[in-house]
């Protein structure tokens, strides 16, 4: 079991949109639901920014600024790349028993 961080990106258009105070952030996310609580938990994370929009949401995952990305890092967090996060997504929709997403559609991200 591991938990994982993306690359941070600029997300400042959609910042500005919903009128968010941080315009980069990345995507914590983890083998199980319960192991990425706990470590949300060890962040020091509300359990109310937890993402989830249904039970076949597979993309579970918090947002995370830079210096909490860092210091995920430093309690283990394992830094991976979008193509390990479509892979780890892929996963779980295979999990949930949900249909195939089409060959020629990008990559999803949390």
């Amino acid at each position: 079991m591991a938990v994982y961080v993306d690359e941070t990106r600029d997300y400042t258009f959609i910042a500005k949109f919903r009128g968010l105070r941080h315009t980069h952030w990345c995507h914590l996310t983890a083998d199980t639901e319960s192991e990425l609580h706990a470590f949300a938990g060890r962040l020091g994370l509300k359990r109310s920014w937890y993402q989830r929009k249904g039970p076949d949401d597979y993309r579970w995952h918090y947002d995370i600024t830079p210096p909490k990305r860092a210091r995920a890092l430093r309690l283990g967090a394992r830094e991976v790349d979008r193509h390990f996060v479509a892979a780890l997504l892929q996963r779980r929709r295979d999990a949930l028993g949900l249909p195939q997403l089409p060959a020629n559609r990008p990559s999803e991200e949390p």
